[in-house]
This record gives C-alpha cells, structure tokens and sequence, in this order.
C-alpha cells in the first residue's frame, strides 16, 4: 500500500477538498482506497458522506488506544474507497500522546496491519502538530495543496524545512510526489504571479494540473458527496480527475489487491 499524506501547516488551501476528490477519483479508475481523516473537524468524513452516528471508532481510537485498523474503518458509498474517519475527541490526542513512547510513530504501526488497499490518502489538519507528524512518519510520500496566494507561498518553505526534519529524525524515505496549485483565478494578476514563482522555484514536481476557485467544488460537501459526483461534469471535477491521473504516473506501479 502506498501512503500519501496531503498536508499544509496552513488552512483553507484545499486539503480535504484534494484529499476527497483524489481518493474518490483513484477509487472510480479501480484503485481500492483508504481515506484517513486526521483533522479533529472532520470535514474529510463529513465530506465523503459519513454521518456522526457510523463514527463509532475513529482515528482517536487508532492513535490513543490503538484499536484494530479494520474496527476502525468505515464503507463509504463511494466502491472502492473505505474511511477511517475523525471526531472531535481526536483534539485531544496531541495532549494525551504527549507522555507516551514513540507518540510519532503511532499511525506508521497502526498501518502495518492494513490490508486489501492500493493507496492511502492521509487528510492532515492544519498545523505542524504531533497528528501531522505521526501522517508524516508514516507516510512514504507527501502531496502539498497551495493556495495561489502570496502567505501560502511563504507558508511553503516553512513546511518543505519540516519534511527535512521528518526525513531527519523520523522518515528518511519520506518524499514529496509533488505540489497541486488549487484556488486558482485567471482573474486575479497576482494568482499567475504566485504560480510563476512557485514553478520557477520547484519545477517539475508542481503539478500541470490546476485546480480552479470553483463553487460546485464548495457545495459538494453541504451534499455529503464528493464534487466527482456531485457535478462529474463542473470544471473543479475535471480539474481534480486530471490531477489524479498525474498522480497515478508518478506513484510506484504496483499490483492492484486481489
């Protein structure tokens, strides 16, 4: 199974949106995916149509208590896309892992039981926090939503200096398959200038794809779906499928699960 982990100290730069429509998008070109929400608001579980009342166990019982993964997994209505989802009881892990013996490397063991998945999609919560770090130990790559706007930008190198210091202490096979430009406005001069600088500073591991402001992307989660199919047709979805076919030529092939 490879684990990607979607993470940005910053909020509002579209990772639980990238994190649902990439999984659902994996899941719809037969990939079997696991979505793990690790953001105590739960917007990723909300998103993809888990109620409160199926969220029995959560990841707060993985990291805290270290229950089985499969307890803890949800079946979405989505084929091929299962959810350990969250609740809010997970805004207290941080606190009560602190004292607790390789608090970082919690959810890197509690993946090894995993079983029958291609991929998993880690959704971080907004912070340099001990939840995103126990993603960024366990994950063996890391995609990075930016917002095209100028503190987003500047947010970047904070983070890129964190997966140094993952790589150093943590994960050293820990890499970054790339860097997804979201929020993007043709209408706005100052959105191509960050883009500019963004490509001109790392190349070719941004993402040709962009994904555009888009209100069908925002009303999708109010539905409980995914904008994939919620409106298949609107220009975030085709944004957010193009984007998942980069992904999957830049993943490691591997043999599909039985």
């Amino acid at each position: 199974m490879i684990c990607v982990a979607i993470a940005n100290q910053k909020g509002g730069v579209g990772k639980t949106t990238t994190a649902i429509n990439i999984a659902t998008a994996m899941a719809a070109t037969g990939w079997k995916v696991l979505l793990i929400d690790l953001d105590p608001q739960g917007n990723a579980s909300t998103g993809i149509g888990i109620g409160a009342d199926e969220r029995d166990r959560s990841v707060y019982d993985l990291l805290v208590d270290e229950a089985p993964l499969a307890d803890c997994i949800v079946h979405s209505r989505i084929p091929g896309l299962d959810v350990v989802p969250a609740t809010v009881d997970l805004s207290g892990a941080e606190v009560e892992l602190v004292a607790v013996e390789n608090r970082t490397d919690r959810l890197r063991r509690a993946l090894e039981g995993a079983a029958g998945y291609d991929v998993c999609f880690i959704d971080c919560p907004p912070s340099l926090g001990l939840l995103t770090l126990n993603a960024m130990a366990a994950a063996d790559t890391m995609l990075v939503p930016l917002q095209c706007e100028f503190f987003a930008l500047e947010g970047l190198s904070q983070l890129l200096q964190t997966v140094e210091r993952v790589q150093q202490r943590f994960n050293p096979d820990l890499g970054i398959v790339g860097v997804a430009l979201t929020m993007y406005d043709r209408r706005n001069r100052l959105t191509d200038q960050v883009a500019d600088d963004v490509r001109s500073c790392l190349g070719p591991l941004v993402f040709e794809s962009v994904i555009p402001r888009n209100v069908r992307l925002s009303e999708a989660p109010s539905h409980g779906l995914p904008a994939l199919v919620y409106d298949h047709a609107c220009a975030g979805s085709r944004a957010y499928m193009a984007l998942a076919r980069e992904l999957i030529s830049r993943l490691p092939q591997q043999r599909k699960a039985a």
